[in-house]
């Protein structure tokens, strides 16, 4: 089964590179560094790496403080983080300048080999959702310990493998561990083939986030310095067709609310002119926050068209609604928001962060959202109550710290195969 993945997967290169030169129309990094794609390097790098493995931008988010309390505890330790987008590359190399970085390798056997050859792995960090046969085979062949952490698998995913079992199972078998972040996570896994006694409920490191004095401060500074007398409503992570519905009741709510802001910030940086061009199509005044302009009275929007920011945001906001929500993407990530102390509201679509928006609809910590018209009453509710504004942040806060300790418990995994 694996050989004939790996033939399809060959077959499928051209198809491939295609994507990225598509993609590099609007975001020109994916049309470079296509090389490390096959693990063709122009340098030479360390080995015998301790290696992760974070999609993008919100993975690598999450594995940072992880990797942080591994170069604190373990100085001498040869690190090297992989990611598959331009985003989380760049977003790798600014905060994590000493560590080595490449993108993942295609999962073709002679690519992968090459991979594994210079870089000599000598432990193996898998984040969230990724199976690659030919990666995982490799490290069993390699006798290389691996680990999938901070573990997820939607239902809709676990149906999508059950349809290869033979194929999952096997990549699977290569695995030490996997540490699901839920109960129903173990479930999945197990279904698709992972052995029960390699799967263990750890909890989500998402929740072990760094929200330091000095982050703070520099929020609260920015809110001052650039958005001084207004009401923010930050929509972070938009996807297309979002900003509209939100420029839509803004419209409706600013002859409510006169001193109200909107900010958004785009999930995706190629589609930061997209939304300008959409400003200026609705008749909306903007800032966008690379020309560093301050707000006036008259400043509709501020977009967000920088990388690595939005925690700041989400201290210089009043309320924050996290996107990809409004529409079937599955939303995002509202543990940020929560654990700076912004009082959050998400929509109805959150197939990906279930069991964080049940948890935190069930302590009260957050509101979720349908329609339109509910989104208006939220905001106006919040505007007129900064009483409901404190006792929704406070929760959310609680709600975060009452959820922490999944990286202190994966580290002590880890650290057996240092």
């Amino acid at each position: 089964m694996r050989t004939l993945y790996s033939f399809l997967f060959f077959l499928l290169v051209p198809v491939i590179l295609l994507r990225l030169v598509w993609r590099g129309n609007k975001a020109p990094a994916y049309r470079y560094r296509w090389a490390e794609r096959f693990a063709i390097y122009n340098k030479t790098f360390v080995k015998d790496v301790i290696w992760f493995h974070a999609v993008s931008v919100g993975e690598a988010e999450a594995l940072f403080p992880l990797v942080k309390q591994i170069q604190h505890q373990f100085p001498d330790v040869k690190l090297l983080i992989t990611t598959t987008t331009p985003t989380g590359s760049d977003r790798i190399k600014t905060v994590m300048p000493s560590v080595e970085h490449v993108y993942l390798p295609y999962d073709i056997p002679f690519v992968v080999n090459r991979f594994m050859e210079c870089f000599r792995p000598k432990l193996a960090v898998i984040m969230e959702t990724e199976i690659w046969p030919n990666l995982f085979a490799s490290c069993g062949k390699n006798e290389i310990p691996l680990y999938v952490i901070n573990a997820r698998l939607s239902e809709k995913s676990a149906n999508g493998y059950k349809k290869f079992p033979g194929l999952i199972a096997s990549a699977l078998a290569n695995v030490k561990l996997i540490a699901a972040q839920t109960d129903s996570d173990t479930g999945r896994f197990v279904a698709i083939g992972a052995a029960v006694e390699k799967v263990k409920t750890m909890g989500n490191i998402k929740y072990d986030l760094e929200i330091t004095d000095e982050l703070i401060l520099r929020g609260l500074n920015f809110k001052a310095d650039y958005f001084a007398g207004r009401f923010v409503w930050l929509i972070a992570s938009t996807h297309k067709d979002e900003e509209i519905i939100f420029f839509e009741i803004y419209k409706d709510l600013k002859k409510r609310i006169p001193e109200l802001l909107l900010a958004i910030a785009p999930r995706h940086p190629e589609r930061f002119h997209e939304v300008k061009k959409l400003c200026e199509k609705e008749g909306l005044s903007f800032v966008m926050r690379a020309s560093d302009d301050l707000c006036c009275q008259s400043t509709d929007v501020y977009i967000v068209d920088s990388i690595g920011e939005l925690k700041m945001f989400y201290v210089a906001a009043d309320v924050a609604f996290v996107g990809g929500s409004m529409v079937p993407v599955g939303g995002h990530n509202i543990l940020e928001a929560a654990a700076v102390g912004t009082p959050v509201i998400f929509g109805p679509f959150m197939a990906n962060f279930k069991d964080i928006a049940e948890g935190v609809l069930r302590q009260k910590a957050a509101i979720q959202c349908h329609d339109k018209s509910e989104i208006t009453a939220t905001i106006i509710a919040l505007y007129e109550d900064s009483v409901f504004r404190q006792v929704l942040a406070d929760r959310a806060k609680e709600f975060v710290l009452q959820n922490q300790g999944a990286i202190a418990r994966i580290l002590d995994k880890l650290k057996q195969d240092f």
